[in-house]
């Protein structure tokens, strides 16, 4: 008999998994590490998992599988292996904290949200340090511009009315993730969120830059039952997960209105992209990042079209790509209808 249970902490090899009405202490069973084909495939934090107990006698739990993950965020792994790792999973939002002061920069809030689209989440943008920052709504419009389908939000540690509009948009059994550079006030909101200082905060350095606080993976349980993480491991995800399509849905939207399909948006006649720089719909600094970014996703070269069957070929890697994904899919529905 198996009983379920939700990863909530990790210290190497070792897991703390809440059951109904126990934490416990676990690791993977032998025959799990046998089985998988990548690290990927080991618990995270945010994990739903099947194990031999919901006691804590004779010794630590054994994780027999995880389930099914619905969001994850995957970073390259350490070392030469080039091999994946699930940071966090079973994400419902994720919360780009980027502050308004020195912190403040544009192509980085859009490398943020292209992570955050990838990983099946729902992006919130949540400016902080307001009260450091001069001219708020100008800030504001310039994140407006970019932050296209995620809601924007402005905090203050000064503010009470900042982190209340921060705990409206977190509902009872959601998950949220906070992201953002060290020292914009992710561990300070998560504390409020708490009641208590259960996560360590740091100082600004001379540079007006922040020291990172947090040490390890962890999830914590708020009044009306939603879960917070903040991990250090946020911050190394690569853009190897990353969907352009939708951070960069406006680019996308004018590129199909090009002259030329294979339109690189530099010097052809007929180049939407380009208008929309000269009449001020579109920022070249935006072009100039969403070409850098996709270079970096391995998507140079591709089309709009182009990036999103190879993500879906990649999703489909397992059964032969997206083509042969189809033709199972379609021998499945032949099968019941016969």
């Amino acid at each position: 008999m198996f009983f379920s249970g939700r990863v909530i902490s990790q210290y190497k090899n070792l897991y703390k998994i809440a059951c109904e009405n126990v934490e416990l202490a676990a690791e993977v069973s032998g025959k799990f590490s046998f089985n998988i084909t990548s690290l990927s495939d080991y618990p995270a934090v945010g994990d739903f998992v099947l194990v031999d107990r919901d006691t804590n006698v004779n010794g630590n739990a054994i994780i027999q599988s995880v389930l099914p993950r619905k969001s994850a965020f995957i970073r390259k792994a350490a070392g030469t292996s080039g091999g994946e790792q699930v940071v966090a999973s079973n994400i419902d939002k994720v919360f780009i904290c980027m502050s308004l002061n020195n912190d403040f920069n544009m192509r980085r809030l859009e490398r943020y949200l292209s992570i955050a689209w990838d990983s099946g989440a729902t992006p919130v943008v949540v400016l902080t340090k307001s009260d450091l920052c001069a001219d708020v709504t100008g800030k504001r419009r310039e994140v407006d511009t970019v932050a296209i389908g995620a809601d924007v939000l402005v905090a203050s540690a000064e503010d009470e009315s900042g982190y209340e509009a921060v705990k409206e948009y977190i509902k009872p059994g959601e998950t949220i993730a906070f992201i953002g550079s060290s020292g914009v006030g992710k561990s300070t909101l998560i504390n409020r969120l708490l009641g208590e200082d259960r996560q360590r905060t740091e100082e600004l350095r001379k540079d007006d830059r922040g020291k990172h606080a947090t040490t390890g993976r962890e999830l914590f349980t708020l009044e009306n039952g939603a879960m917070v993480i903040d991990t250090p491991g946020m911050r190394e995800i690569g853009l190897e997960n990353a969907d352009l399509s939708k951070a960069f849905i406006d680019i996308d939207d004018l590129s199909a209105m090009c002259k030329y399909t294979d339109c690189t948006h530099t010097s052809e006649p007929g180049c939407a992209v380009q208008g929309a720089i000269k009449d001020g719909r579109l920022s070249a600094d935006r072009l100039a990042n969403y070409i850098k970014l996709k270079k970096e996703a391995k998507y140079d070269g591709l089309t709009s079209r182009q990036i999103e069957t190879e993500k879906w070929n990649t999703m489909f890697s397992s059964v032969g790509g997206m083509k042969n994904a189809r033709r199972v899919l379609k021998e499945r529905k032949h099968g019941r209808e016969t």
